[in-house]
Order: C-alpha cells, then structure tokens, then sequence
C-alpha cells in the first residue's frame, strides 16, 4: 500500500501520540507500506516552528529529516502539476498546506493518513 501523511499524523507517529488513530499506526508501522511525507507538511512545520505555535526538540532542519530517515518515509516534492491542480478543488478547505496535500493525493492516488474530516470532502480516499 501507498500512502500520504498529513502533517498532523506525521507528527503523531513521531512524537508517539494518543491521539494517531490504530488504524493508521498500522498502516505507517507496516513495512510493506511506503509511506510518502510532503515537502508541503515540513514547509508548515517550519512556518508553524518559526511563530512558536509548534515546539519541537529541535531545529526543523534537523528535526524533519532526522525523522522522514529514521522511519525510511519517502519524499514528495511540490511538483507544478500538484500547485495547478489546487485550481480543480472546491473550497471545502482553506488551509492552503493541507490544499496541497489534498492535491498531492489525487494526482497520485494516494490515501491519506488524516484525522482532519475536511479532507474527507474531497475525493481522496482517508485513513484513520
């Protein structure tokens, strides 16, 4: 299985969080899954980081890579074809992090790892 994770479920997995469902611990704990983390969801953490609204142990440019390596997720880089296809989605969400993300998967078909029911607005297919 291939997978997408939200920002906020990457930062549960990594930080062990009560609140990351079973179902997608399971999903991103089995190894023949790949599991795809976007440079849009370290883009936010950074922003987030820098206003002080997410504490992190440290630095995001140590932190996020040190976790995308550690747990052999895979990148996924902002792609043209990802940003012009933000322009077919309805307004169901206004976070443009989570836009990208929403566009991410359906160009690729990719399931997302979310607890966000937003995202379940939009044709994309949501695990947790």
């Amino acid at each position: 299985m291939l997978a997408l994770l939200d920002t906020n479920a990457f930062l549960w997995w990594v930080t062990d969080d009560y609140r990351l469902s079973e179902q997608a611990r399971e999903v991103i704990s089995d190894s023949g899954n790949t599991i795809f983390f976007s440079v849009a969801s370290a883009w936010e953490i950074v922003i987030k980081a820098k206003l002080g609204k997410l504490p992190l142990p440290e630095l995001p440019e140590t932190y996020i890579p040190s976790r995308v390596n550690y747990y052999g997720f895979q990148i996924l880089a902002i792609e043209m074809k990802y940003v012009l296809h933000i322009s077919k989605l309805e307004n169901h969400h206004n976070d443009p992090f989570d836009r990208l993300l929403i566009a991410q998967s359906q160009v690729e078909r990719l399931p997302i790892i979310t607890v966000d029911k937003k995202i379940s607005l939009y044709d994309v297919s949501v695990i947790w």
